[in-house]
């Protein structure tokens, strides 16, 4: 008898195209979600991990479970659930499974497809995948489910982007695509309009679709941090690594960030993550060290499952990414750091300028949480002495509000102990650092001795006081066209 298992939406199981009832443990529906779309044999290990915590008898559930799917799923004389000591797998020869079905109908290319094809495509994909099964297994259930969500969408979004740019739609059926591509990815660019010039500045109505778009999830480090991670967009994956100071919240509403990066997300999936200590992570962390800022990077890239992406580092988290870069050459297609050094103050400064900056560790400490923003400024000025008061006004306030007095001093001690220097030689995956030439907070010669240091690294100085760049700037437009320029070169 035929059997037909539907993902998008909530799972169902059809034989003979009469749906059947499925267990009513969510964590045995969980466990065919995961076997039939994955698609390949998974150690039992691994999947009582997945979905079962340890108080409990994984095993044993894990057993049950199986028990209650073989009864909705196998045949007698075809068994689809195949399992041994070790592993367990799904057969999925001969059966339908909805899901896989659209994404060969879409191999072609969606300009391919017929517009009668694209709108059963997109009522296909229109419910939210795999729906009521948040929440049945641990962060590498709800992980995986992210990543599988996210193709989903990608896929969507490619199907309305079609249909809203054919010429044979009919005007009301053609707003209705375009209404609905934008509600699918906000910062989508509308097919019959021309590539815009990067904003500069995101309107309240985006930042607030933005916001609303992104998907927010959180990983475990092995010392128990929670780091907390943020996707929006379609397409390759591009990922930042953190720097001073991010927060996945407030970071769209920002005159700073909001634009660079709805600009990174245009035709990416763009990924960030807020450091331990700040932001949405655990900030009640016990190491603030260098190692632990670059774990905290890989265990994200290793959560969202990228197998090979572009790597974005500021100021910091450049040498974050450099480091990860050396360690992991296979997954880094591409290195872009902006306003990075490789050697913190504490390796390269003068006795004087070292004791200046202890003293700006204690004056943190003592009143980075107070009303009064003197003490915040001093960064905000050395890092944009040409932003607007408004902008400098938001950068004190948002500093507050995105760490504490004790971590914003533990940061900057941090900062200056780092030292990649015997790392740069080993980088292999092309190189662009950008770097303004009149950096108030990291000097142009840290910038260029990095890229110096990077086999064929491409060195870009920009005509800027600002050690972040602000969306008015003309430096601003030059740096992200020559980062459009970079990854069209590469093919990444």
């Amino acid at each position: 008898m035929s059997i037909d298992i539907s993902l998008l939406g909530e799972l169902r199981v059809f034989r003979g195209g009469e749906e059947v009832a499925l267990p009513a443990s969510r964590k045995a529906r969980a466990l065919l979600a995961f076997l039939v779309a994955t698609d390949r044999p998974h150690r039992r290990e691994r999947l009582c991990e997945l979905l079962w915590d340890l108080p409990d008898d994984p095993k044993a559930a894990l057993r049950w479970s199986l028990s209650k799917l073989r009864k909705v799923v196998d045949d007698p004389d075809r068994p689809r659930i195949i399992a041994d000591r070790e592993r367990v797998a799904f057969r999925t020869e001969g059966i339908g499974v909805d899901l896989r079905t659209v994404y060969d109908r879409l191999q072609p290319g969606a300009d391919a497809l017929s517009v009668e094809d694209l709108e059963e495509l997109a009522r296909q994909l229109a419910p939210v995948l795999l729906d009521g099964l948040d929440g049945a297994g641990d962060d590498g259930f709800a992980s995986w489910l992210m990543a599988e969500r996210e193709d989903a969408l990608a896929a969507r979004v490619k199907v309305l982007r079609a249909l809203a740019g054919r010429a044979d739609v009919d005007p009301s059926s053609a707003r209705k695509w375009r209404r609905l591509l934008q509600e699918a990815d906000p910062l989508a660019t509308l097919p019959d309009q021309p590539d815009p010039e990067p904003a500069a500045a995101v309107s309240a109505p985006v930042a607030a679709n933005a916001l609303r778009a992104q998907r927010i999830g959180f990983c475990k480090v092995r010392d128990g941090t929670n780091i907390a991670y943020a996707t929006i967009g379609s397409g390759r994956p591009l990922l930042k690594a953190a720097n001073w100071l991010n927060h996945l919240e407030f970071d769209w509403a920002s005159p700073i960030w909001g634009g660079s990066f709805a600009e990174l997300a245009r035709d990416r999936t763009f990924v960030r993550y807020d450091e331990r200590g700040c932001g949405l992570s655990d900030w009640d962390v016990e190491d603030l060290g260098f190692d632990a800022f670059v774990e905290d990077l890989e265990v994200v890239a290793d959560s969202l499952g990228l197998d090979r992406f572009p790597l974005l580092g500021i100021s910091q988290g450049a040498a974050v990414s450099i480091e990860y870069a050396v360690r992991h050459p296979e997954r880094v297609s591409g290195l872009i750091l902006i306003g990075g050094y490789a050697a913190g103050w504490r390796h390269l400064c003068s006795p004087e300028e070292q004791a200046r900056r202890e003293a700006v560790l204690t004056l943190t400490e003592l009143g980075w949480g107070t009303d009064n923003p003197a003490y915040r400024h001093i960064f905000s000025q050395t890092f944009m002495p040409d932003a607007p008061p408004e902008g400098l006004a938001w950068f004190d306030d948002f500093q507050r509000r995105t760490t504490s007095p004790r971590n914003a001093a533990r940061f900057q001690n941090a900062f200056g102990l780092i030292d990649v220097r015997d790392r740069l030689g080993r980088v292999r995956a092309p190189t662009l650092v950008l770097h303004s030439k009149l950096d108030q907070r990291i000097p142009l010669e840290l910038g260029r001795d990095m890229a110096m240091g990077i086999p064929g690294a491409e060195f870009v100085p920009l005509d800027s006081r600002n050690h972040i760049l602000v969306n008015q700037e003309p430096a601003w437009t030059v740096c992200f066209a020559t980062i459009g320029r970079f990854l069209a070169e590469h093919g990444i």
